[in-house]
């Protein structure tokens, strides 16, 4: 399956300022997990970060964290300013080639939906934990991704952003049958926790639907759903209207899943 996001200029940027919007409720879900002091722990497809400074902070200098992701470009921003217990690894996800057994976490996030094969993924994932170890997903549905007041250019653009994962046949709606898919892959006291963000003008997240856009301009474009002009309007008049202090939206729904593995 071809992976649909363009590494462009602002895309780290745009990952950073989405990483930091879900911080608070990523910090809830490890909590509930209970990673702790010498927990060695796991992001697998980290990009330019991933979930690494959390598990830092939570598994201090006598722990291990090791982020793991394709795009050396990500991991060299990533290195800048890693702690010292953190480490960054070029890899395939779905194959590592890390020894069995080695993590008392691994947490996946946004990748089985965008890359596709989820069972493959979480088998992966469950060959590097420890028997009693967690395994972690995090993965969105994108029916809660609304705009109030409505706008026609907010309705193209999420329309065109289904349409370019849908047409590389990702799922990005995995959220709604993830728990079922962790327990029929064997792990144990499995926990589900969704969670939704709302966004303001002015916040952050507020330019998450153009900018991500922009980062699948090539399949959108390329596989006819908007033209290069038509995509152009709609960034603009949607970023107009996001700009005014009346408007809001809620963002996709992502669960969080995990269990212990057998």
């Amino acid at each position: 399956m071809a992976y649909p996001i363009e590494r462009r200029t602002g895309e780290i940027e745009r990952l950073q300022v989405q990483a930091a919007a879900m911080a608070p409720d990523c910090a809830v879900m490890l909590d509930r997990i209970g990673v702790n002091a010498g927990w060695r722990c796991l992001d697998l497809g980290c990009g330019p970060g991933g979930i690494t400074s959390l598990l830092s902070e939570r598994v201090g200098p006598t722990g291990r964290v090791v982020g793991l992701d394709a795009d050396e470009a990500f991991l060299e921003h990533a290195r800048r300013t890693a702690a010292p217990n953190v480490m960054f690894v070029a890899g395939d996800a779905y194959h590592t080639g890390l020894p069995d057994r080695s993590f008392d976490l691994v947490h996946i996030r946004f990748l089985a939906s965008t890359a596709g094969k989820p069972e493959a993924l979480l088998a992966e994932a469950m060959r590097l934990t420890r028997p009693a170890g967690v395994v972690a997903m995090q993965e969105p549905d994108m029916t809660t991704l609304v705009c109030h007041p409505p706008h026609s250019a907010w309705d193209r653009l999420r329309a065109a952003l289904i349409g370019a994962f849908a047409s590389v046949n990702a799922d990005i709606n995995l959220a709604r049958s993830l728990y079922l898919l962790v327990r029929r892959a064997g792990l144990r006291d499995v926990e589900y926790r969704p969670f939704v963000i709302g966004v303001r003008a002015g916040d952050p997240m507020v330019d998450y639907l153009p900018s991500t856009v922009q980062s699948l301009a090539g399949t959108i474009v390329g596989r006819g759903l908007l033209s290069e002009r038509e995509l152009t309007d709609a960034l603009a008049d949607c970023r107009a209207h996001l700009r005014h202090p009346d408007v809001s939206f809620t963002m996709y729904t992502v669960a969080q899943v995990w269990g212990r593995v057998g």
